[in-house]
């Protein structure tokens, strides 16, 4: 027997945006107005743009990862898993939860914030061999490995493996690309007074992308800044090439150049959450498509923002024009869909989404960064405190910044000291390990899934 008199309302995702819009719910939504419930694997909200600090060690894991219990008045359900298909005609979600059970979850209102994955091409062995970095346990394993690179490399006799070992390639040249390879050729730099066995010229970090540019939305100047310093510290930059095919033991570019490596690291822009591909809705470049106030068409109650969703961008005067998938847009857009939720719970209007870009800020490690906050062009320390800054004030807890800022601290006097924590050794984590693109239901087998669970629960057998 249905005993729900409350409104439901189910947000799916606990990034910037999912986070951003169960924490608005709950500062104004009176305790018996509606029951909120969020469906994610992990109770923390990853700072995801802090990811590439852990992985060079200045950051620990927990620093960023920002507990969701952690609130004055939390009240909101967690369900442990992923949802893996929505019936958006019987207003089911279908969640597959960590302990690997299938369960469905009825809502009357729906925010769908899923996120993205790492996007990925037909590229031979690259899901096989490459590395992500989209989670706090790639971020971790990646640092882990790089590391174990160094030892291997230190311990070897072979010049050909020691040669292999240290070569490392990152792909992608935006900015989850560019500060990975930053802070991750500054780690190896900076561990070489360790490792007195190691000749510090065999020590070579490839950055490649195939744009014409490294972070194109700097702009020209900052952009050339950027490259300035990555290059200036050793990092070769190849712009207009990318990856033909990877083993285990070396990557082929689309130039023909062959580079013997063990580490391959793919940052290559996001794609999103295959969830959106399964429900049988209208997308745009595989986003869904959303109205100004971020409903989508045709779908009473049903709400989709962040990653996911092709947000019309209408600080912007081109026609057509959508938000880019970045922390900043999905923040606030979290905080508008908790808005226009309680106005429909309400029967009040709701409001179109509208935030101009702040600016952009991109942490090279050690004292370089450049940030172009209100369109101010910065570099260097200046530049540097403006990005760490933004990223500190962004963060949900005083916890949270107490633990980011006494780990900068640490790590600039005392430095790392280089420990391989062991906790991955024996799980594999390339992408196909983390990238859990097959897990999804067809609209097909949702309905059979929403279908058989309601036969089950009205059949006397059922135990029900």
């Amino acid at each position: 027997m249905n005993t729900v008199t409350r409104p439901r309302i189910l947000v799916v995702g606990a990034g910037f945006a999912g986070v951003g819009c169960v924490r608005r719910l709950e500062r104004k939504l009176a305790p018996d107005e509606a029951d909120v419930t969020l469906v994610t694997p992990f109770s923390y909200q990853l700072y995801l743009p802090l990811l590439p600090q852990v992985a060079s060690g200045v950051l620990t894991p927990q620093s960023i990862a920002v507990s969701l219990r952690r609130s004055r008045k939390y009240r909101t359900r967690i369900i442990p898993g992923g949802a893996i298909g929505v019936d958006l005609k019987d207003k089911v979600c279908v969640i597959r939860t960590i302990t690997d059970e299938v369960v469905n979850e009825s809502y009357d209102y729906l925010v769908l914030a899923p996120g993205s994955v790492t996007r990925t091409f037909d590229i031979p062995g690259l899901t096989e061999h490459a590395f992500g970095m989209k989670t706090l346990a790639e971020a971790a394993y990646i640092r882990d490995h790089v590391i174990s690179q160094l030892d291997l490399a230190d311990a070897s006799d072979d010049p050909a493996e020691r040669a292999a070992r240290l070569q490392f390639v990152v792909v992608g040249g935006g900015y989850a690309g560019t500060e990975t390879a930053a802070c991750l050729q500054r780690l190896t730099h900076t561990a070489l007074q360790r490792y007195p066995r190691l000749d510090p010229s065999l020590i070579k970090w490839h950055l490649i992308d195939i744009a014409p540019k490294l972070m194109p939305e700097l702009g020209d100047k900052l952009g050339r800044s950027a490259q300035e310093i990555l290059r200036r510290r050793g990092i070769e930059i190849s712009l207009g090439v990318s990856v033909e095919k990877v083993s285990e033991d070396e990557v082929t570019f689309t130039d023909g150049r062959v580079v013997p490596t063990h580490t391959l690291i793919w940052t290559a822009g996001v794609a999103a959450s295959p969830l959106i591909g399964a429900l049988g809705a209208e997308t745009l470049r595989g986003r869904l498509v959303v109205t100004p106030e971020m409903t989508v068409p045709g779908h009473d109650g049903v709400f989709a923002l962040g990653d996911a969703a092709a947000v019309p961008d209408l600080a912007k005067d081109e026609e057509g024009a959508v938000c880019p998938p970045t922390a900043q847009h999905a923040m606030r857009q979290g905080k508008k869909v908790a808005d226009n939720v309680i106005a429909t719970l309400r029967g009040l209007p709701l409001e179109p989404y509208v935030h101009k870009d702040l600016g952009l800020v991109v942490d090279l490690g050690g004292k370089d960064a450049v940030s172009k906050p209100l369109g101010i062009e910065l570099r260097g320390v200046l530049a540097q405190l403006v990005a760490r800054g933004y990223h500190w004030s962004a963060l949900r807890t005083n916890v949270a910044k107490t633990r980011v800022m006494t780990n900068w601290l640490l790590n600039a006097v005392a430095g790392d000291d280089f420990v391989r924590t062991g906790f991955q050794a024996r799980r594999p984590a390339r992408l196909k390990d983390f990238e859990y693109t097959d897990a999804y239901l067809t609209p097909d087998q949702v309905r059979a899934e929403v279908e058989g669970d309601s036969a089950g629960s009205t059949d006397p057998a059922g135990g029900s």
